[in-house]
C-alpha cells in the first residue's frame, strides 16, 4: 500500500536527505474520524503492543486523505488509551468499553489494570464464570431469541417459557410439570442444574442482561398456574420471559 497521498508531505512524516520519508517525532491520527496528535515515542512505549507494531515501521500504517495515520477503531475510547501511555492515567469513566480497546491494542499493563476494577472483575471474574458453570447457558440464550422472534409475527409482544433448576432436587421437583408441558407441546428453554453460589434469581438476572445486550427489551415474572397442571409447589421454578417488539 502506497503511504503517499498528494499532499507535498504527508502530516506525521519528514523527509530524510539520505532516502525515504521517516515517520516524524509528531504524528497526527484519525482513528474511526476522531483526530489526535502524538509522538512516536508515545506510540511505541510499550514494546509488543499493536500500536508499537503499527509504527515500528512506515509499511505497517495506513493514511486518510490529509494524511493522517489511520486507525479504522472506535475513536471515542482511543484517547484514555492515549493518556495512558502518556502519563500512566487509568480511566475512571466507561472502563468496559475502554477495556476492550486496550485489549485489541494489546496494551497488557492497561487491560490487568483494569480486570482489577469492580467493574470488570465482576463481569469477568463473578458473573461469567458463574456462567460457564450453567450447561448449555449460550445456546440456551440462542434458543429463547428464536423461540421470541418466532412468535413476533403481527404480534406486538413474544412470551418464552423458561424452568430454571439450581439442584438435582429441584430439577426432580418440575419432572412431572416439564412431561406434562412436552405432552401439551409447549417449547420449554430450561436452565441447570449448575454447581455454583449464585440462586435462580442471580441466573434469570443474568438471562435478561444478556437479551438485553443483544438490542432487546425483556422482562421477566413467575409464569402463571393456569397454563400447565403442575406437581404442587413445581410452578416456583417456571418463568415467562416478555419480549416487547413495540
Amino acid at each position: 500500500m502506497s503511504l503517499t497521498t498528494g499532499r507535498s508531505q504527508p502530516l506525521g512524516r519528514a523527509a530524510s536527505p539520505a532516502g525515504p520519508p521517516i515517520i516524524s517525532p509528531v504524528v497526527e491520527l484519525n482513528v474511526g474520524g476522531q483526530f489526535y496528535t502524538t509522538t512516536v515515542i508515545t506510540l511505541r512505549k510499550l514494546p509488543g503492543s499493536k500500536l508499537a507494531d503499527m509504527f515500528s515501521s512506515l509499511t505497517k500504517a495506513c493514511t486518510d486523505a490529509e494524511g493522517r495515520f489511520f486507525i479504522d477503531r472506535p475513536g471515542t475510547y482511543f484517547g484514555p488509551i492515549l493518556d495512558y501511555l502518556r502519563s500512566g492515567q487509568v480511566p475512571t469513566q466507561h472502563i468496559p468499553e475502554v477495556y476492550r480497546e486496550a485489549q485489541f491494542y494489546e496494551i497488557k499493563p492497561l487491560v490487568k489494570l483494569l480486570e482489577d476494577m469492580p467493574q470488570i472483575f465482576g463481569e469477568q471474574m463473578a458473573r461469567k464464570q458463574f456462567l460457564l458453570r450453567v450447561p448449555g447457558y449460550s445456546e440456551n440464550l440462542e434458543l429463547m431469541v428464536r423461540l421470541a422472534r418466532a412468535e413476533a409475527v403481527a404480534a406486538r409482544c413474544s412470551s418464552v417459557l423458561v424452568c430454571v433448576v439450581r439442584t438435582e432436587e429441584d430439577a426432580a421437583n418440575c419432572a412431572e410439570s416439564l412431561r406434562v408441558l412436552e405432552a401439551d407441546k409447549r417449547l420449554v428453554v430450561k436452565f441447570g442444574p449448575w454447581k455454583a453460589a449464585p440462586v435462580i434469581r442471580d441466573l434469570l438476572d443474568s438471562v435478561r442482561m444478556d437479551i438485553e445486550a443483544r438490542g432487546y427489551q425483556v422482562a421477566y415474572d413467575y409464569c402463571s398456574k393456569k397454563i400447565f397442571q403442575p406437581k404442587p409447589g413445581a410452578y416456583e421454578y417456571f418463568y415467562s420471559f416478555l419480549f416487547n417488539w413495540w
